[in-house]
């Protein structure tokens, strides 16, 4: 069995679909279908239970779904033992804002553990620039929100975050329980300066266009609000710290956790990186 082989069915496996497994390994879906018939064949079993509800795993799917990723694992300890010996240990992270995150904790924790030897090289980007200097050669992987011009990336996603309005604590808006786009209509709103990308400057303004204090960091959105009465938006599960609350936003599609890289890059360092991320922020 190939390791790309066993990859793929692990996507499937996870995804249990198609569709979302052959997104998430960057090709179309036939070759995919036909990789994971010819697995199939080779195991002699079928993997997967194929019906109108979806797709799930056979036992024998399940069995090989733990020796996979048990596989790939190896094989990425390989890869990564290589590379240090080769001299290249080093990788290059970008962090998105506010970086107090527990599973980017987790992520560090669980990264250290498996591989001590790599020295991880950490950038901190304000909120100008969601690839976090992936565009621009900065950084060798990300972890970050969307949305964003992936022009040349490969982004697979860790996790939805509902959002809601960022408001002072005495504003007669905090006192309801939920807000929609539509009740911030009337009110300024802090944005980030020009020239910023235009998908995620559009979706942390609800949507629309917005006038206000210009802002580049958390601490700066959280200073316009208090000084200036302004709203925003940000993360629900965010402590927005005091003399500051957040309503849940309705009508808004959660705040999507990226791990971004580079397409084509095959340095090993990021693709354990991106496998142990997942795992971190799955837990």
């Amino acid at each position: 069995m190939e390791l790309r082989t066993l990859r793929y069915f692990v996507a499937v496996a996870e995804e249990l679909h198609f569709g979302r497994a052959a997104a998430r390994l960057h090709m179309s879906q036939p070759p995919l279908s036909r990789a994971i018939k010819n697995l199939e064949t080779e195991v002699g079993a079928s993997l997967f239970e194929r019906s109108s509800a979806g797709v799930t795993l056979t036992p024998v799917g399940a069995v090989l779904l733990e020796e996979a990723r048990a596989l790939l694992d190896q094989a990425g300890r390989v890869r990564v033992r290589v590379a240090a010996a080769a001299g290249a240990a080093t990788i290059t992270a970008g962090l998105l804002g506010d970086t107090s995150d527990p599973s980017a904790t987790r992520l560090a924790a669980a990264y250290r553990r498996r591989y001590p030897h790599v020295e991880v090289r950490i950038r901190g980007t304000d909120l100008t620039d969601p690839t976090c200097g992936l565009h621009a050669g900065l950084v060798d992987v990300a972890l970050t929100r969307g949305p964003f011009d992936e022009t040349g990336l490969a982004v697979r996603e860790l996790r939805a975050d509902p959002v809601g309005a960022l408001l002072r604590a005495d504003d007669p808006l905090a006192r309801r329980t939920t807000l929609s786009p539509a009740d911030l209509a009337d009110r300024r709103w802090f944005v980030f300066p020009q020239g910023t990308d235009p998908a995620w400057q559009s979706y942390w303004n609800g949507g629309e266009p917005r006038e206000g204090p210009v802002v580049r960091t958390v601490q700066e959105c959280r200073q316009a609000v208090l000084w200036n009465g302004t709203v925003g938006m940000t993360l629900v599960g965010h402590e927005p710290g005091e003399g500051l609350a957040v309503v849940p936003l309705t009508d808004m599609p959660p705040s999507r956790a990226l791990v971004a890289w580079n397409e084509g890059d095959t340095n090993p360092l990021i693709r354990s990186f991106v496998e142990i991320a997942i795992a971190a922020y799955r837990d």
